[in-house]
């Protein structure tokens, strides 16, 4: 869908469809809102008063305003959108608003549409941010995946009658002097939602068509367009490397590992100041000889969800081009039951020297991010963020509201946990405490690869710590963000793309902070 910044009368304007907005107790509408209850002869204010129009967040109005009963307004059609609070609005309430929007357009079969700038006005915000939210949340709220329904009807309809018609998205604004900035607000929105939509591609894809090579080969593609350096290892310069850990997951699939390994230099003279963001890429999760149920592995082409929203994060860094160098590492392998899979039991030495008890095969993804992290330490990280599904215990403790987050430093959990709430993705902090560390204690080996039931997060968490030692890191677990089962907001039904948005937010913010 392209997205234009105009310079108009918002009623003036032809227009299939024009949005306009109203805050929940308005009971006399002002702005663009008010001019075009004028246009219309107070239609929308008998509507409110009516109770048929409130401005409840969500309630979205149509109003059909044709020329030959409203001659002063020149859109066809009134969307009138309902912004919720005033005192709770902000940009996330843009974003959503805009996406709820944008797939009603849809439904209508409108295929061009105009819109006013939400917030910029009674709300008070920042009116390039809100130009951003807007194209953020349009992009977001349309996405569709669909590559592989047959028996497409007229129009580009697939086979449910469900098209690509809203083509453009007009964000009109009356103010000449605001256009620069409402036009680089924009861009830069189109530029987080396609980082989040790149990753939901991936994690889309089914799994027979999406393995450890097929990811790897779609990350050296988008590195090429994007002017990126590309690394991708094979099992044996894995080997080579000492990661026993990573490997011993992939053993038992026929299909072979990969380490992806993707580089942005945004700050070349100054090496040290550097992210690195580790993303678990499983790219189908069966459990291994500790197999799952039938209904486990439904969603478990969404185990490389972390590494997905790395990579899409990354592919908006090189867009963006913040002043800091970012590290993108990718540890892909398929954990499937072979003949030749670890066992209950095992113990296998990770790349840096410790002895791993393998008590479920089922708990692969740690062993991957061990060796990962083990590698991005060798290479001088300064920073490192892990992004994993890693375990359902966090869908038990959170729910679907935040990511769980862990980390052995306060700065950059806090940096992380900024960048989420700023791009509407938040996390919540638990504790790595002494008392739960204990359940990963083994026998015979350095530890365990998990610490039973309770606490299943913490464990997990405790675990990959073990191999950030005291390099800076931030551990996301987003089992339970990766997949939506509904519509909510910007996410449609499938991946969600989260957290792509707030690790390229986190890139920025950092090379921010880092100025001299």
């Amino acid at each position: 869908m392209k997205i234009k910044v105009i310079q108009a009368d918002a009623v003036q304007h032809e227009t299939p469809a024009l949005v306009v907005n109203l805050f929940d107790g308005v009971t006399i509408p002002g702005g663009a809102t008010g001019a075009a209850d004028a246009a219309t002869g107070g239609l929308i204010s008998r509507l409110i008063a009516d109770a048929e129009v409130r401005g409840k967040s969500g309630e979205i109005t149509v109003i059909h305003t044709p020329s030959s009963a409203f001659p002063d307004c020149a859109p066809q059609r009134i969307i009138v959108a309902g912004l919720g609070n005033s005192p709770d609005f902000n940009y996330e309430s843009i974003r959503r608003t805009s996406a709820q929007v944008a797939r009603r357009l849809r439904s209508l079969r409108v295929n061009k549409a105009a819109t006013i700038v939400h917030g910029a006005g009674a709300g008070g915000l920042d009116p390039a941010r809100c130009a951003e939210a807007i194209a953020e949340g349009a992009l977001l709220g349309l996405y569709k995946f669909d590559k592989y329904k047959s028996g497409a009807g007229v129009n580009g309809d697939d086979a449910n009658g469900n098209g690509d018609l809203l083509e453009e998205l007009e964000i009109v604004e009356i103010d000449p002097a605001r256009i620069p900035a409402l036009e680089a607000g924009a861009g830069r929105g189109r530029v987080f939602a396609e980082a989040a939509i790149f990753a939901r591609d991936l994690v889309n894809e089914p799994p027979n068509v999406l393995s450890p090579e097929e990811l790897a080969r779609a990350a050296a593609e988008m590195a090429g367009e994007c002017g990126l350096k590309a690394d991708i290892l094979d099992a044996g310069q894995c080997r080579d490397l000492g990661m026993r850990a990573f490997l011993a997951v992939a053993q038992g699939s026929a299909r072979p590992p990969k380490l992806i390994h993707l580089t942005y230099e945004g700050d070349p003279d100054n090496p040290g100041n550097n992210l690195w963001l580790v993303g678990k890429a499983i790219t189908f999760d069966s459990g291994g000889l500790s197999l799952k149920s039938p209904a486990g592995m439904i969603t478990m082409k969404g185990d490389m969800g972390g590494a997905a929203a790395a990579l899409g994060a990354i592919k908006a860094i090189a867009a963006l081009k913040p002043r800091i160098n970012v590290h993108v590492l990718c540890a892909a392998a398929e954990n499937m039951p072979g003949g030749s899979a670890k066992r209950p039991g095992d113990v296998v030495q990770a790349m840096s020297g410790k002895w791993i008890e393998v008590e479920n095969t089922d708990a692969e993804g740690r062993l991957t991010l061990a060796d990962a992290i083990a590698y991005a330490r060798s290479k001088s990280a300064a920073r490192i963020v892990d992004i994993a599904t890693l375990t359902g215990a966090v869908n038990v403790a959170l729910g679907k509201g935040h990511t769980g987050a862990f980390s052995n430093n306060d700065e950059l959990y806090e940096a992380v946990s900024r960048a989420a709430a700023t791009r509407g993705e938040p996390v919540w902090r638990l504790p790595l405490d002494p008392v739960s560390k204990r359940q990963n204690n083994s026998r015979i080996a350095d530890l365990k690869n998990t610490g039973g039931r309770d606490a299943g997060s913490i464990t997990a968490a405790h675990f990959i710590a073990e191999f950030a030692g005291d390099t800076p890191w931030v551990h996301l677990d987003i089992a339970a963000m990766v997949m939506s089962d509904a519509m909510r907001g910007v996410n449609v039904q499938g991946a969600t793309g989260i957290p792509a948005r707030t690790l390229v937010q986190l890139a920025l913010d950092l090379a921010e902070n880092s100025k001299p």
